[in-house]
């Protein structure tokens, strides 16, 4: 007698007779004689009765064959077989399709679902055809039932599910002084600790380059100024020792010499030891420069993941007031000012200016110099992003501004916007962590599922009742590939789990990384709030007050049970406003082949990302912000909010500043300004021109639009799937003109 199934995904569970009965009756549908109850209960008690106490699925399907074979019903048995083997010609018919889209080089949602990824090159080619069929062997083996349907109907999307397999991490922030001063080992070679600053900029690279290759998602410096401000010191030494060898004269003084700053100056009017100590300076900087400039070059040229796709990297920084620290953000501000190349903006790293007050953000802060470079920067370049440390939930008592350490109690963020700081297993920090995987619920499915109900109030009801039903689930999975995550062992991630994660050099090659990962967080994220609204009350949260409490409502109640899980399931899982790239347009086609075309909902090629307002409603940049800033709170997985302002910004960095502005006003936690930029695809020149059809330095017509796609930019929207495209060409401005006008309309300031 049959007790137990072995499923395909290897887990073990209860037989059920009930089964057999449904897919035979399924079968006798397909036939002219139709449905036969005591032939199917037949077969189901000979099956149950006769088989082994412990049987596979396959096998199992094989019995019920062979049964029907020998009944009266043939017919039966031939619609039973045809649909087994019906069911594995579509899955081989599915699989060739999609390998021919990608030998071909056809531009679709699969070929375009990462835009840092160039899926034509033979490398990308492969990681494609690697990516696409490990897909389909994660929905088969390692995905529970409950989990399988819920993606299946599209209530769920697990992100980065080709890496399943693999027990691979998303992201790290990285310590990189343990790279920096105790050196590593990447492949065969060893890498000695650093001494200079051209070294230091180079392990910087590497460190994020090797790592890139152990897991899925970004990298990230939470400290780029602190971790690189030493070697700006070291490098003025060496530069003093080159003066004493050049003039015979012992300036050993020198070494240790209290500078404020330093900065170039000519050196004609100086003598003796003014003039000596200058051109250390002078040299010293020099060095700093072409460090930060080789370090955005490398990182925008030297690929990792096979050869097809640059490191997914971002830096923190802003804190750090001493005169090396200063030299090290100024210096690679003004080299990302002047582009990389033929002068084109560079793509990466992601570049983030942690806002503090009383360090570097009102005038007097001993940093606000660099804030109004920085602002100037982001208005010709995209980057730096701005990360508010005065948000009410990034803020850490243990923050001390005379603590030389004081970057281990401040926030730090993924450029995309994934954020890891809270922790219930060792300190409040995001050194060292980062997310361990991330799935994403359709709320506007769950909504569109509720829009028959007249009544608004039972309408409502019925959508929370459905949401907490896919949180149940999504809860379940991503504990289920925690679990999955766990097995993995510490020499399969010779940097991440030696030099990079919390708590990882007590563990040896052979154990598994069980005891540090929960350091980690698993993200909960959501897509699509406006639909959701538009369907449930016929406005979204940007065109009505009710819409917006009720926005508030949804999201508080998936923080508060987020928290519920973390506390059943002991981990730490956030509530994540999701970064959609691919998935903008994925939910979006299905839900409108199930429900069709809903005006507001599912009308467009696209759902919008998260909390944030729809990009295509117009409206003041400040109302858009009082709109979206609640949900930051909320959103401790991560978060980001945008600004779309028209024209050139380049001469006006004051628009940046407004928004960091209203950033600090309503407690936003992270956020930044799109504006236009143009890019000549065979030169590299970039300019603001409005509509420019023609590069005036070569002559071609081949020019797009440099553009923000998620938290990132990309150089060409060639490489943009069909649903961000139409995003991009929605997109309205929030700042036209008259700029403070505009930014703080509809307020009393």
């Amino acid at each position: 007698m049959i007790q137990t199934v072995v499923k395909r995904d290897g887990r073990i569970v209860g037989f059920n007779e009930q089964k057999i009965q449904a897919a035979i009756r399924k079968a006798m549908l397909h036939t002219d004689k139709g449905e036969d109850d005591s032939l199917i209960q037949q077969v189901s008690d000979r099956i149950s009765l006769k088989g082994d106490s412990q049987m596979t699925v396959e096998a199992i399907q094989d019995q019920v064959e062979l049964e029907l074979m020998k009944s009266k019903r043939k017919d039966v048995a031939k619609e039973y077989i045809a649909y087994r083997h019906r069911r594995s010609i579509a899955r081989k018919a599915k699989t060739r399709e999609i390998f021919l889209d990608i030998v071909n080089v056809k531009r679709n949602d699969i070929t375009r679902e990462n835009a840092n990824m160039n899926a034509d090159t033979p490398a990308g080619m492969m990681m494609k055809f690697a990516s696409e069929t490990t897909k389909p062997f994660v929905d088969d083996y390692l995905l529970s039932e409950s989990s399988r349907e819920a993606v299946e109907n599209n209530y769920l999307h697990i992100h980065d599910k080709d890496y399943y397999p693999t027990k691979s991490l998303t992201c790290v922030q990285h310590p990189l002084d343990n790279i920096v001063n105790c050196g590593f080992i990447a492949g065969h070679g060893a890498s000695r600790p650093a001494k200079r600053i051209e070294t230091a900029s180079v392990l910087a690279c590497i460190s994020m380059e090797c790592a890139q290759n152990e897991m899925h998602g970004g990298q990230a410096i939470p400290a780029f100024d602190f971790y690189l401000a030493p070697f700006v010191r070291m490098s003025f030494k060496e530069e003093v020792k080159s003066l004493e060898e050049l003039t015979g004269q012992d300036l050993s003084d020198m070494y240790d010499e209290p500078l404020i700053d330093y900065l170039k100056q000519p050196l004609g009017k100086l003598e003796g030891r003014e003039r000596l100590l200058q051109q250390a300076i002078n040299k010293t900087v020099g060095r700093v420069h072409q460090a930060m400039e080789a370090f955005i070059h490398n990182m925008n040229t030297i690929h990792s993941r096979g050869g097809n796709q640059v490191v997914f990297s971002s830096i923190n920084y802003g804190t750090d007031t001493s005169a090396e620290g200063r030299c090290i953000m100024r210096e690679l501000l003004l080299s990302t000012y002047d582009g990389v190349g033929g002068g084109e903006t560079a793509i990466f790293p992601i570049q983030i200016w942690k806002k503090k007050r009383g360090v570097n953000y009102l005038p007097g802060d001993p940093n606000y110099d660099l804030y109004q470079l920085a602002c100037k920067v982001t208005a010709r370049r995209f980057f730096p992003n701005f990360l508010n440390l005065d948000a009410t939930f990034n803020h850490d008592d243990a923050w001390r501004p005379d603590d030389p350490k004081r970057y281990l109690h401040e926030v730090a963020t993924m450029g995309c916007r994934t954020r890891v700081y809270e922790n219930r297993f060792g300190p409040k920090t995001s050194i060292g962590r980062g997310n361990l995987s991330f799935s994403t619920i359709n709320i506007v499915r769950l909504a569109i599922e509720c829009m028959q109900e007249p009544d608004q109030q039972k309408r409502i009801d019925l959508f929370m009742a459905k949401l907490d039903n896919v949180l149940e689930i999504t809860a379940r999975q991503l504990d289920e590939r925690f679990q999955f995550q766990k097995t993995a062992l510490v020499k399969q991630f010779p940097l991440l789990m030696h030099s990079l994660w919390i708590g990882a050099e007590k563990l040896k090659p052979e154990d598994t990384i069980e005891s540090v990962i929960n350091q980690g967080t698993l993200g909960v994220g959501f897509i699509g709030l406006a639909e959701c609204l538009v369907a449930l009350t016929g406005k979204h949260h940007g065109e009505s007050q009710e819409s917006q409490e009720l926005g508030l409502k949804i999201v508080t109640y998936m923080r508060d049970r987020i928290n519920e899980f973390s506390e059943r399931y002991h981990h730490n899982y956030s509530v994540l406003a999701t970064p959609a790239e691919g998935l903008a347009g994925k939910f979006t086609k299905r839900d409108r082949k199930d429900f069709g075309i809903i005006r507001g909902v599912t009308d467009r090629d696209y759902y919008t990302n998260s909390n944030h307002v729809p990009v295509y409603y117009k409206c003041p940049a400040r109302h858009k912000a009082e709109v979206e800033a609640p949900y930051h709170a909320l959103t401790g997985g991560g978060h980001i909010f945008y600004v779309e302002i028209d024209g050139d910004a380049t001469h006006n960095p004051q628009v940046i500043m407004s928004v960091v502005d209203m950033m600090d006003q309503l407690n936003m936690g992270y956020g930044s300004v799109n504006h236009n930029r143009n890019r000549c695809m065979d030169c590299g020149y970039e300019d603001a021109t409005q509509g420019l059809k023609q590069c005036p330095k070569c002559g071609s017509t081949h020019i797009d639009r440099l553009q923000r796609i998620t938290g990132y930019l990309v150089g060409t929207t060639d490489r943009w799937n069909a649903g961000k495209l139409a995003e991009l060409n929605d997109r309205v401005t929030h700042v036209d003109g008259a700029v403070q006008q505009e930014l703080f309309a509809d307020t009393d300031e």
